[in-house]
C-alpha cells in the first residue's frame, strides 16, 4: 500500500482530495500573512508563477489585495485545475493551467519575474524519488525564472534540511525570513523574529537556531535570487 504522504506526487492523490475536499486551502500561510514579503520581493509588473497552486485564494489575494496583474497557476491536478478555472473564468488576470511543476517545457526560459512555491516542494520532498525529483523541479524553476528573479519558498524544511538541496540543484543567492506557523493578519506582540527582517544565514544554517532558538515553531521562507553571472553560491 501507498502511503498517503508517498502519493503526494501522484496527480491521483490529489484529484480524489479535491474531488473530496472542495473548499478552499491555504497551505502553511494566506496571502495577507505573506503581503509584507511579496510586496518586498515580488515586483507586480512581471508575470508571476504559483506551482501547486491547489485551491488556495493566495493567488486571488494577490490579484484583489496586491494589485499583480499577471498570476499563473500550475497543478498536477485536472480536477482542482478545471474548478478553479471556473471560479475564477471572470478574471483574467489569474490563469489556470494543468502542468507538473518537474516538466514545464510549456513555458518558456525566462517567462517569469518570481515563482511562488507554498508547500509544493514539500510535497515532493515526502514522495517516491523524493531527491531525483525535487531537483527536476528547482531545475525548472530556475529555467523559467528571468535573471534576478526570485523564488519564494514557503516551507516547514528547517535550512539544516533545504538549504544543501537548494544550494546543489542551482546558483541561487540565499536570503531567509521566518513567520510564526499560526501567524494572522493581526500581528503579535511578541514575534519570533520580524517578518521583513532577514534572518542571519551561514554555510550550514546553524546561525539561524542562533537567532531563533531550538526548533522555533515557523515557517521558513527562503527568498532565493536567481543570478546568471554567479560562478557560486552565494549567501545574502
Amino acid at each position: 500500500m501507498t502511503t498517503s504522504t508517498q502519493a503526494y506526487g501522484e496527480p491521483w492523490y490529489w484529484d480524489n482530495r479535491y474531488s473530496n475536499e472542495p473548499g478552499p486551502f491555504d497551505w502553511y500561510q494566506k496571502y495577507l500573512t505573506l503581503a509584507p514579503i511579496t510586496n518586498l520581493y515580488v515586483p507586480p509588473a512581471q508575470p508571476v508563477l504559483v506551482v501547486g497552486c491547489g485551491n488556495s485564494a493566495f493567488s486571488e489575494g494577490m490579484v484583489v489585495d496586491g494589485g499583480y496583474t499577471d498570476v499563473v497557476n500550475i497543478d498536477i491536478s485536472s480536477v482542482v485545475i478545471k474548478a478553479m478555472k471556473t471560479k475564477h473564468q471572470d478574471c483574467p488576470k489569474l490563469k489556470f493551467m494543468k502542468m507538473d511543476a518537474r516538466d514545464m517545457s510549456d513555458f518558456e526560459s525566462g517567462s517569469f519575474g518570481a515563482v511562488i512555491d507554498k508547500g509544493t516542494l514539500d510535497s515532493i520532498l515526502c514522495g517516491n524519488n523524493s531527491r531525483q525529483n525535487a531537483t527536476k523541479m528547482l531545475e525548472e524553476i530556475w529555467r523559467v525564472l528571468k535573471d534576478k528573479g526570485v523564488y519564494v519558498l514557503v516551507t516547514y524544511g528547517a535550512p539544516l534540511y533545504r538549504l544543501r538541496l537548494l544550494r546543489e540543484s542551482c546558483s541561487w543567492t540565499i536570503k531567509l525570513h521566518v513567520i510564526e506557523k499560526l501567524a494572522s493578519e493581526e500581528k503579535s506582540d511578541n514575534p519570533v523574529w520580524e517578518l521583513t527582517k532577514p534572518v542571519p544565514l551561514n554555510d550550514d544554517g546553524s546561525s539561524v537556531e542562533e537567532a531563533l532558538g531550538q526548533n522555533p515553531d515557523v515557517h521558513y521562507i527562503y527568498i532565493c535570487t536567481k543570478e546568471v553571472s554567479a560562478n557560486s553560491n552565494t549567501n545574502a
